[in-house]
């Protein structure tokens, strides 16, 4: 496997990167974009001129990962050229958040399952149920494929997304790659950091991911009483203070959900994957080294289902973090970009974004779900 990594800035224009190798035949290349970022789809054309037989896709973003750094207004693209394994890549655009089971259904059943090692998804992360989108096409793949990726982001704006597969950056769009190949090892985290607060609360009325009432009131009302004079900050001010939901006989591990918006009138709240009636949830709250640990243990658990003490030969990282851990890490965010650094070892290329939602499995059980305010790192090694 050779990597070959590329950042674009406005002052700079496009430099490589170091510990670049030389790609001549790459099969693929993943790009992240700053949102409203002027011209991307300029550079996904030169792109394109650059690696001609590539798959490319791509989102925007609320933070580019490039190596070691984290970094705002800029492109940072990655080209992957494997020895022996291949992709397969197929993509969907999805006309409203109604239609994401089906989205991920379709998708999940476009891919030949014979030899498929894992699936990453890059979505449209605004008019997405990130539930949905992977319920649907986790039954269409079945158990013992994993799928890993994440949501595009708009900075803290949660206005609108865009992704692009082999295409200028689009709204609702949702692009996967399968990748095939006996000598692929691929591992995957997510750990989130956060810890709950204050009482267990229920949430009474809902429907998938709109929540209504929260112990029989309002449930924006409730959190702006929770966030005190922080409420005036919403939907933004969420991303500070998620919600960890869990059903009452604890028989699955929490959740944590993001808030994507709010609506006044009915007191109403849409976040990013499903809120399921009777579910107890509980405010958190985070500090910085809860985070960065966070981060170390997401590198760890993908080195561990890979089966690797560290990785030997060059790898591919691809970290997805939620656009609420950048807020709280503040300028200390590359901290946790560093953690997955020190565990995955020198040898692997990292990329990545910000995002409104991660997708991985818990642990090595391959049930895949949507999380929000996790470090999700999904490892590729081609052992040949």
């Amino acid at each position: 496997m050779k990597i070959e990594q590329m950042l674009w800035t406005a002052e700079t224009a496009w430099q490589m990167r170091a510990n670049s190798d030389a790609v001549f035949h790459p099969q693929l290349v993943l790009f992240f974009c700053a949102s409203r970022l002027a011209g991307v789809d300029e550079r996904v054309q030169e792109l394109k001129t650059r690696y001609p037989g590539a798959d490319i896709l791509g989102c925007t973003t609320a933070g580019e990962i490039s190596g070691d750094e984290v970094i705002d207004e800029s492109v940072s693209a990655t080209a992957v050229e494997f020895a022996e394994a291949n992709i397969v890549v197929h993509s969907c655009d999805m006309a409203s958040m109604s239609n994401s089971f089906t989205a991920g259904q379709t998708l999940g059943s476009s891919f030949d399952k014979k030899g498929l090692r894992l699936v990453m998804m890059i979505s449209d992360g605004h008019v997405v149920n990130g539930t949905e989108l992977v319920n649907g096409i986790t039954s269409a793949l079945g158990a013992g494929i994993p799928v890993t990726g994440g949501l595009a982001g708009d900075k803290a704006h949660f206005e609108t997304t865009h992704v692009s597969v082999n295409s200028p950056l689009t709204p609702g769009k949702i692009g996967a790659i399968g990748f095939y190949g006996e000598h692929l090892q691929v591992g995957h985290g997510s750990v989130g950091g956060w810890t709950p607060f204050g009482q267990d609360r229920r949430i009474t009325k809902s429907a998938a991911n709109v929540l209504y009432e929260i112990d029989g009131k309002p449930a924006l009302g409730l959190y702006k009483v929770l966030l005190g004079e922080r409420a005036k900050d919403l939907p933004g001010a969420s991303l500070l203070f998620p919600l960890a939901i869990r059903p009452e006989d604890n028989s699955r591990e929490q959740i944590v959900r993001t808030v994507l918006s709010i609506n006044e009138e009915d007191g109403s709240m849409v976040f990013a994957g499903n809120m399921p009636e009777g579910y107890l949830c509980k405010l958190m709250v985070a500090n910085f080294d809860q985070l960065v640990d966070g981060a170390s243990k997401a590198a760890g658990e993908a080195l561990h289902i890979a089966d690797l003490q560290t990785s030997t030969q060059r790898s591919l990282g691809v970290l997805v973090s939620c656009v609420g851990r950048k807020l709280v890490l503040g300028r200390r965010i590359s901290d946790e970009v560093l953690a997955v650094r020190s565990i995955l070892g020198a040898k692997t290329a990292l990329t990545g974004f910000y995002s409104y939602g991660e997708i991985a499995p818990h642990g090595a059980l391959l049930n895949c779900e949507l999380h929000n305010q996790t470090m999700t790192v999904t490892t590729i090694t081609e052992e040949v």
